[in-house]
């Protein structure tokens, strides 16, 4: 997928992290000092350079505050359901998934991309409503593992469940006040991690579908952690386990 970034400081980002760009926009005329680091960078990558109006650049960033500087990125493609089934039939080792229930932080899905690469998670399952999806600030946040970790964005969840289910999954969903210890959990099968949003959690229909809930020990007063922590635990623990 295309897409638009733009601004010093996310272009850099891009470029440091050596993400690939399809071309970079830069406004014609009196080209800012500031501008000029951009250039080599992108004459070393071999990445394409297009000096457009200050009205073209306005357009492409969908504002004015551009900075004189935007790139066109490839942000990977979601995958299909089926494909991602197809591909782990081809795996020795049981599948090991994750499905968030209404991740909206782009920060906080990057994070669980990295983690999910660095654990051996196969594939991450998300809802198209409701949930941050693919986008320049997740790709960024993952350190490119978005690159690497399979997406599959579905309308339904529930279905989505019952359909893994037929598959022979086992879902493992994260509440604070489940009484079975997550390091417990046996995730060596076919197994989905099913983490809730940001503050509120599992939705119910979703936690009812879960076949066991396990929660992490808290010894301090907050009773939770952050969504990306909690989901970094349980993969590494599943790792463990394999």
């Amino acid at each position: 997928m295309k897409e638009i970034i733009y601004g010093k400081n996310p272009v850099s980002e891009w470029l440091e992290a050596g993400l690939e760009i399809s071309r970079i926009f830069l406004m014609k005329g009196n080209i800012h000092n500031s501008v000029v680091p951009f250039v080599k960078k992108a004459e070393q990558q071999k990445i394409m350079i297009k000096y457009v109006s200050r009205q073209e650049l306005a357009r492409l960033a969908g504002t004015e505050n551009h900075q004189q500087i935007a790139a066109e990125v490839n942000v990977p493609d979601y995958w299909h359901l089926d494909g991602l089934l197809a591909k782990l039939k081809d795996e020795k080792q049981a599948p090991l998934l994750a499905l968030l229930d209404g991740v909206q932080d782009p920060h906080n899905l990057g994070a669980i991309l990295r983690s999910a690469d660095g654990a051996g998670v196969q594939g991450i399952i998300i809802p198209k409503d409701k949930a941050v999806g693919l986008k320049p600030s997740v790709v960024k946040a993952s350190a490119g593992a978005a690159a690497y970790v399979p997406v599959v964005q579905v309308v339904n969840l529930s279905r989505t469940i019952d359909d893994l289910k037929k598959e022979g999954f086992w879902f493992f969903g994260t509440d604070q006040d489940a009484e079975m210890d997550y390091t417990t959990a046996d995730y060596k099968g076919k197994s989905v991690i099913v983490l809730g949003s940001e503050g509120k959690g599992m939705r119910r229909i979703v936690r009812e579908k879960c076949d066991f809930l396990v929660s992490i020990p808290m010894a301090g007063k907050v009773n939770s952690l952050n969504v990306s922590v909690s989901a970094a635990l349980l993969f590494f623990e599943a790792k463990k386990q394999r």
